[in-house]
């Protein structure tokens, strides 16, 4: 009997592994297969016995939580956009685009380490990001010793490209705004003749302040209170009641969307009749949605809005506001742009593609017509803004205020 069972369990066992091996033979052995990269990666494309092309990977390091997270999510989705546009026309040279996103939340300390992280990743060209100027300054060191690109779409700090030749901008530079702001915003729009100026400490508030201060210098116009404050500060009461004393016509408002908004009802609240300026980068559905009817009339400047007579630029719009919930503003539609420069040079490096490669076409790229206008790069790897436009926010919404409204 004993040797009947031994038997039986024998020819099971040989039966069992009979059906495993024609189960191997016929779809493979699932369980030492790794899990597919889908979720992640495009799926290559092409017919039997074509060989599938290695991605172009690019890095994304874009604050995606924190005090910038609106502008953030925008530009990743921005970027996605463009990436998803692209390989559904094939990729580049015939490789998709595969995206490395990673949260920087505009810390230097942060996209210091991103930059760590995708440098060390041989696979990985170059880089879009990062939102704020000191962010891209902390990383550039490590991108530059690296040999990689790092194209931001938002930095605007001239001293930013001057870290190596392999970072560029496309937003155009602090002092274009700066100078802007002086003889067009507060002075022939405003009428302004004394200004009290709030800017936040940051490396780009700093900078942003001492640019505006020269020109408003050159300008005639006097800024007879200057107070600055650190990020995430929620009452502005006494910087506020400093400023009041000064008796300025106007107060300019160096800041984002966030401190902005706090700053401009705690104005309102203390019943203080006094013009209120604010530069571009509040410039944001979120000031209106967090100061509400006290941002009424409020003045800012951008360099970009949507033309709504222009299919290409309405269809992103469209496109972008279904998927975020709230509408483009120039950060996120020059993040855009960046992702098709980008392409557009490596695509131009044929088959000769490494971080080398893609920088000096990059370099060299000429004739780009992006949503946000043509770009071609200067000699220090920056574009020249010209375009700023006076908005206004009236009923609930920014307004676009026309050129005959301030220039002579």
């Amino acid at each position: 009997m004993k040797g009947m069972k031994r038997s039986l369990a024998l020819i099971l066992a040989m039966a069992v592994a009979l059906m495993c091996a024609a189960g191997c033979a016929a779809g493979g052995d699932k369980a030492s297969q790794p899990p597919s990269a889908a979720s992640t990666a495009p799926t290559q494309q092409g017919g039997a016995g074509d060989e599938a092309k290695d991605p172009i990977r690019i890095g994304l390091s874009t604050p995606i939580t924190g005090s910038f997270a609106e502008n953030g999510i925008g530009t990743q989705a921005a970027v996605e956009m463009a990436v998803e546009e692209i390989n559904a026309k094939g990729g580049i040279n015939g490789r998709l685009v595969e995206l490395e996103i990673q949260d920087s939340k505009s810390d230097a300390t942060q996209a210091a380490q991103i930059a760590t992280m995708f440098t060390e990743d041989s696979s990985i060209l170059a880089e879009i990001g990062d939102f704020a100027s000191g962010a891209c300054i902390a990383a550039a060191p490590i991108y530059q010793e690296a040999g990689m690109v790092q194209l931001s779409p938002t930095a605007s700090n001239p001293d930013y490209t001057l870290q190596g030749d392999c970072m560029f901008s496309i937003f155009g530079k602090t002092t274009d705004e700066g100078r802007f702001i002086a003889d067009y915003l507060l002075k022939k729009y405003m009428g302004a003749q004394n200004v009290g100026v709030i800017y936040v400490n940051s490396d780009w508030g700093v900078e942003a302040y001492d640019i505006l201060s020269g020109c408003c210098q050159d300008n005639g116009v006097n800024i007879v209170a200057s107070e600055t404050f650190f990020e995430g500060e929620k009452d502005f009461n006494a910087i506020l009641t400093k400023v009041r004393q000064t008796n300025p016509d106007t107060v300019m408002l160096m800041m984002g969307y966030d401190s902005g908004a706090v700053a401009i009802k705690q104005i309102r609240q203390m019943d203080w009749d006094v013009k209120v300026g604010i530069s571009g980068l509040a410039y944001s559905e979120q000031l209106i949605t967090l100061g509400g009817a006290d941002c009424e009339g409020v003045l800012s400047e951008i360099g970009f809005v949507i033309d709504e007579t222009n299919p290409e630029m309405m269809a992103f719009a469209t496109e972008f506001e279904k998927r975020t919930g709230f509408a483009p503003n120039m950060m996120m539609t020059c993040a855009y742009d960046a992702m098709n420069m980008l392409a557009q040079a490596i695509e131009n490096c044929g088959d000769d593609v490494d971080r080398a490669s893609v920088r000096d076409a990059l370099a060299a790229l000429e004739g780009f017509e992006g949503l946000t206008g043509p770009k071609t790069f200067n000699e220090d790897r920056t574009i020249t803004q010209r375009n700023f436009k006076i908005v206004t926010i009236q009923d609930g919404a920014w307004k676009v205020l026309t050129d005959s409204d301030y220039i002579d």
